[in-house]
């Protein structure tokens, strides 16, 4: 056979697995079936290689070459169009044909002449005719609806970085780019993002079916579930209420599903035929070593035509993409879109470096949606080294997979290494001193002051390893079962419901597991990661290091870890075999300095240390404080830097480290000053530059004395010094001489503050104006003679003075015993003014000042007020007593809008209302 006529017969096969009848021209049959390609088709301009007719009705034309022209079959591609635009014989209809084909044995592109400028496409096979006869019918293509039809996306409900990824990726899609690339970090939402995607090609871009790929079983559970739980923003009903998705867990795609979930070693069973066993699901396949038996090329399968997807979702796009299981992704006819957080120079290669949307790491970070984390480390000798058993020794030995034991002789000399270690030889000394090391730095220096074990994941080597670990952490801890339990598909309980415990429950404490948990699976309370394997790939390793990033607010942490002080502010990854050294990870700890005080660090930016550990390390300690400050300090820090939070003021140190930044700053620089540049050509030292005036002017608000001590004086606020060292015991009790000493210089430093600044602060100013010119004392005027008397230098706090005028003029002051409130404080400012004769807490001279007024009020008035309308007056006394003033606004708090707020209260008192609360204001606390 002629190079030719081999081709037109793999065209023919091709074309009949599909679906098409192949006729020659003369036997031209168009009743035979829906679908016909016909051979030799006479045109105007000659005869046509096949010409596809859909129910009678022409609908494409193939132009075929043989095999060795599939390099340049391109060129073909005006011959195609000829003839697409050429005058069928008996044909009435003369607008152009659609669909075109260009075709050798081996290679097929299709151009769709519908779609917005037309571009030709690889594709794996031939349509079927049903295909082509919806797409007929379609008034407008996919390609033509995701550039012409999608609407605006709502941000509602969504990040910035997930807005961006969306818009990014419909961007992209618009274009016809058949390669798109999402990279978010861990924890920023790819899943929420990729549904809402799925939502809105389903809906507006009118896509049939989309396949999500996950990396094991178990994200597929996870991914079904947010499928199940997204609610669109403009449609009441759930995703899985408005389309059909079916979790793949048999070789069936149902027929009327919109979105299936599958992994895509499941998808390589479908396609070829060959069983799969479900435990091949649940190891990801980072893990996976290919071998010569699994090189088996996929062919046609009629069953799932090419065009089956519209859309492929690779979720957790890393390197198991790139090798056997690639043949899935070229199968389909399909746009492809990948979901990372660690991205390598493969994965961008494959996505045709289309990325569509960037969120780092460190971004993460710097918005609150991660956390940042802390690297341990535990080295041993067994684990560097390795060991060695002398001949003859007794020893048990186990089989891998039954665990039975039997006690025998070793043979030979056996010499193992650390790589070895519970694989060929197991050591549960070495286990039990990890663990041991673990448990007392967590407790000592870790996690100090915690009543309770951190949420803690393992990382075994298999299962067996597994085991070992789970009965040595529950001997050291002297724990029950429940405290300690593996997370892995081979484990007897459901690892669904462990996982779910884990996630939500007071146990277990601490989980071990091999693959089930390392990528993708979301356990926001996790802050301790114990790695007691090593990890192939740098992307699987920042995955399993993505299990503990996630941040959570502090009544999400507390649920589960009780004495924990506030937020996740970090996890600690615990290094027991030299995983963090044996390879280099794509992210970093933003903590380079940590024995370095924050007040140290702060000054240092300030005189000019702005190196990279200097720079991160400070935006590190700036983000957790942020994370841990009550709002007024919030606000007293961004008086001081121009407006600028803390957060923010930790953000912009990292964005200034920022590698791609730099560049651009660069690029800006040297075209401002005239000079052509691309990022090749830049300089060291034009980039250096560029990143020293970044990093300068990050830091330029630090040069701020009042803002370094603002910051520092928060942190101090924040922490406490716990000294376990020094024990106490009473001598004797009573005041000393030099207490009380103490106690005049607190109380004439507390006069002194009054009468120099009487005429500037509002709250004391209040007290020196004669009753007729008084306007109501705020409770914000209250809260900032508070800030200013507490802060340093006088550090005045409400309990200090009271008990220092307990020490000095005790028969005067009562109340002492008491807990302070924050209005005690217009006790202390009239005692200390001479205003009162008596030092009493607030509430009970306000109780004292309405007794008298409401009896002058009874007495003066027509009428009494009634028993109604006292009760009124007296829940507007006990809030003044709090808050030092009563107003409008006050009726919408708790205290008085539980008894019907300012409408009841109206209804009660009527038109005296407004009078009555001026006089309260007034005289109760005046």
């Amino acid at each position: 056979m002629t190079p030719e006529a081999k081709a037109r017969q793999l065209i023919d096969d091709k074309l009949a697995q599909a679906g098409w009848i192949v006729q020659d021209y003369k036997r031209f049959d168009p009743g035979a079936g829906p679908g016909i390609a016909v051979r030799e088709y006479p045109t105007d301009t000659g005869p046509a290689d096949y010409v596809l007719f859909v129910d009678r009705t022409a609908v494409g034309v193939i132009e075929a070459k043989r095999d060795e022209a599939g390099e340049n079959i391109t060129i073909a591609e005006q011959q195609t169009a000829r003839y697409a635009n050429a005058t069928l014989k008996w044909r009435k209809d003369n607008t152009p044909l659609p669909f075109l084909f260009e075709a050798t044995g081996q290679i097929i592109r299709f151009t769709d002449g519908r779609d917005p400028a037309p571009r030709s496409r690889e594709i794996f096979h031939f349509f079927t005719p049903a295909r082509i006869a919806e797409w007929r019918a379609q008034p407008d293509t996919l390609r033509r609806r995701l550039a012409e039809r999608m609407p605006e996306l709502p941000t509602r409900d969504l990040r910035d970085c997930q807005v961006g990824a969306v818009t990014g990726l419909e961007t992209s899609l618009a274009a016809n780019r058949p390669r798109a690339l999402i990279h978010m970090a861990t924890g920023a939402g790819k899943t929420f993002t990729a549904i809402t995607s799925a939502y809105r090609l389903l809906k507006f871009g009118g896509a049939k079916r989309i396949l999500f790929l996950v990396d094991t079983r178990n994200l597929g559970k996870q991914a079904h579930q947010e499928f199940m739980a997204y609610t669109p923003p403009d449609d009441a009903r759930k995703f899985t209420e408005l389309y059909n998705v079916q979790r793949l867990a048999s070789p069936n795609i149902d027929p009327h599903a919109q979105v299936c979930i599958s992994t895509i070693q499941r998808m390589y069973s479908i396609l070829s035929g060959e069983p799969i066993d479900d435990s091949a699901e649940d190891v990801s396949l980072n893990e996976l070593q290919q071998t010569g038996k699994q090189q088996k090329l996929l062919r046609y399968n009629p069953a799932v035509p090419v065009e089956t997807f519209d859309v492929i979702v690779i979720d957790e796009c890393h390197r198991s993409i790139y090798n056997l299981w690639k043949q899935v992704l070229d199968y389909f006819d399909a746009f492809l879109i990948g979901l990372t957080a660690t991205p390598d120079k493969r994965t961008l290669g494959f996505f045709n470096q289309n990325i569509v949307a960037e969120y780092t790491y460190e971004q993460s970070v710097a918005d609150g949606v991660n956390v940042t984390y802390d690297v341990y480390v535990i080295d041993t000798e067994i684990t560097t080294k390795g060991g060695r058993l002398e001949a003859r020794e007794w020893v048990d030995h186990r089989h891998r997979l039954t665990r039975r034991k039997r006690w025998a002789e070793t043979e030979d000399d056996i010499v193992y290494t650390g790589q070895q270690l519970d694989r060929a030889v197991v050591n549960p000394n070495q286990i039990r001193l990890v663990i041991q090391e673990m448990k007392r730095a967590v407790e000592s220096s870790i996690f100090p002051g915690r009543r309770e074990t951190p949420k803690t994941l393992i990382f075994a080597k298999t299962d067996s390893h597994a085991d070992d670990i789970i009965q040595i952490v529950r001997e050291v801890y002297g724990q029950g079962n429940a405290f300690c339990k593996k997370v892995t598909y081979k484990s007897e309980e459901d690892p669904d419901s462990v996982l779910a415990s884990f996630r939500n429950d007071y146990h277990p404490r601490i989980a071990v597991t091999v693959d089930m948990i390392a990528t993708g699976t979301d356990v926001k309370p996790l802050e301790v990661l114990l790695f007691m394997r090593d990890v192939r790939s740098r992307g699987y390793y920042e995955q399993m290091k993505g299990r503990g990033v996630r941040s959570l607010d502090a009544d999400g942490l507390q649920r589960v870890s009780a004495s924990a002080d506030g937020a996740k502010e970090r996890f600690v990854l615990i290094d027991a075999v030299g995983v963090e050294t044996s390879l280099k990870t794509e992210s970093r700890p933003l903590e380079k300095l940590p024995t370095v005080a924050l007040a140290s660090l702060l000054q240092g930016v300030a005189i000019g240390h702005r190196d990279d550990d200097t720079v991160l390390s400070l935006a590190n300690r700036l983000l957790r404080l942020a994370k841990h400050l009550a709002p007024k300090a919030q606000a007293r820090i961004a008086a001081l830097a121009g407006g600028v939070t803390v957060g923010a003021l930790g953000k912009a140190l990292i964005e200034a480290t920022n590698p791609d930044a730099i560049v651009q700053h660069a690029l800006a620089t040297a075209q401002a000053n005239g000079i052509t540049r691309d990022e090749d050509s830049l300089t060291a030292a034009e980039l250096q530059a560029a990143r020293d005036a970044r990093v300068a002017a990050a830091c330029r608000p630090f040069d701020n004395p009042d803002l370094r001590e603002a910051i520092e004086n928060a942190r101090r606020d924040h922490e406490q010094l716990i000294d376990h060292i020094n024990p106490d015991q009473i001598i004797y009790t009573g005041f000393s001489e030099q207490a009380e000493q103490e106690a005049k210089q607190v109380i004439q430093r507390f006069a002194d503050y009054i009468a120099q600044h009487k005429d500037e602060i509002e709250a004391l100013s209040f007290f020196y104006q004669q009753p007729y010119r008084r306007r109501a004392l705020t409770f914000e005027m209250i809260e900032d003679l508070h800030e200013r008397l507490r802060s340093p230098p006088l550090l005045l706090t409400t309990e200090r003075l009271w008990g220092a005028y307990a020490r000095v003029q005790a028969s005067h002051v009562a109340g002492a015993e008491r807990k302070r409130q924050l209005t005690d404080l217009i006790a202390l400012v009239r005692f200390a003014i001479g205003l009162d004769s008596e030092l009493r807490p607030f509430s009970d001279q306000v109780d004292k000042r309405f007794q008298a007024w409401i009896f002058r009020h009874n007495a003066q008035r027509t009428t009494s007020f009634t028993a109604e309308q006292t009760e009124w007056l007296r829940l507007m006394k006990d809030h003044l007593a709090t808050s030092g003033c009563i107003t409008r606004d006050d009726f919408d708090l708790p205290g008085l809008s539980a008894k019907g707020g300012l409408q009841k209260a109206w209804a009660v008192l009527g038109n005296e209302l407004d009078g009555l609360m001026d006089e309260m204001n007034v005289e109760l606390v005046a």
